[in-house]
């Protein structure tokens, strides 16, 4: 959609809309531009916009939005209708209970990635006070480490990335969530630079194919970086590199947690398992895909123990 047609479609540059109107009007204009969730969306762009809360427009409906307002609105719908993801455009996502800053170059954190943290809550929440350690593995934003942090009050944690901006995005969200005196950064490639062992280790690892990324969204194709994308011809050789690292850097009686693409959750199993390491379980995302797989070093952990946390 060109900047000319977006106007016809509903910019809101007519002087003073009220708040009901202009949000009545962005998500026409979404809607227009095939938007799935159209007034959800416009809702978080205007009160983004208006810098207003979610209950100041349930109070004050009627309330004028002003011109300075009402322009970054219009900005902000026509990068939405150009498929610029919302929380890029407000530069902040919601995750698990934490919200984190959503950087350029770094991997925007997605719901799927919370089911991580739901299984490894679920399983670790015999321990849920206990001064767990916690390793990253290809961190990102930090949002995992985040959410894990806030669930584990007396753990700490390590994030580990190669990619320079993604480093600098975590730590900025570590200090953003009141977790940087409970968390660390480390730049390196996977676990090579860690020599310590960990209670938990989780990692969302690329694992899109590398035929299916021009396919993808154009959310995800043309805003989230290749290298968090990217997991080879079968999206497996980051989780291979993983079941090699995981037996060292587990302590006894330690869990893993990996994030896997839909129908990976079998392939994945079997390389984990020519490693010497058992999954005790999988987690589901909303969709109904296996989304995380759970895994144990073979004989250092009691698994029907594990799996009895299940029920």
């Amino acid at each position: 959609m060109s900047e000319s047609e977006f106007e016809d479609s509903g910019g809101l540059t007519a002087p003073h809309p009220s708040l009901a109107a202009a949000l009545e009007r962005a998500a026409a204009a979404l809607a227009v531009s095939g938007i799935e969730e159209p007034h959800r969306e416009a809702r978080i762009l205007l009160l983004a916009a208006a810098k207003i809360s979610h209950a100041d427009l349930l109070l004050e409906p009627d309330a004028p939005l002003d011109a300075r307002a009402a322009e970054t609105l219009d900005d902000y719908l026509f990068r939405r209708a150009a498929r610029e993801p919302v929380s890029r455009i407000v530069g902040v996502r919601g995750f698990w209970n934490v919200d984190v800053a959503v950087a350029p170059n770094v991997l925007d954190p997605r719901a799927d990635t919370e089911t991580l943290v739901e299984l490894a809550v679920r399983l670790l929440r015999e321990r849920k006070e206990d001064p767990l350690s916690i390793l990253d593995l290809g961190t990102g934003s930090g949002a995992l480490l985040c959410a894990l942090l806030s669930e584990f009050p007396n753990a700490r944690g390590i994030a580990v990335d190669r990619c320079a901006h993604a480093c600098a995005a975590a730590a900025s969200n570590f200090n953003r969530c009141g977790m940087s005196k409970r968390a660390h950064v480390v730049r390196g490639d996977w676990g090579g630079s860690i020599c310590e062992s960990f209670d938990l280790v989780v990692s969302n690892p690329p694992y899109i194919e590398t035929a299916d990324i021009e396919s993808l969204a154009p959310e995800v194709r043309l805003h989230d970086p290749r290298l968090a994308l990217d997991g080879g011809v079968d999206g497996l050789d980051c989780h291979r590199r993983l079941a090699r690292e995981i037996p060292r850097l587990l302590k006894p009686g330690g869990l893993a947690v990996l994030e896997v693409g839909a129908g990976q959750a079998e392939p994945a199993r079997r390389l984990l398992e020519k490693n010497g390491l058992t999954v005790v379980a999988t987690g589901r995302d909303t969709g109904g895909h296996e989304r995380g797989v759970a895994v144990v070093i073979d004989g250092k952990r009691d698994i029907s123990a594990t799996l009895a946390l299940l029920f």
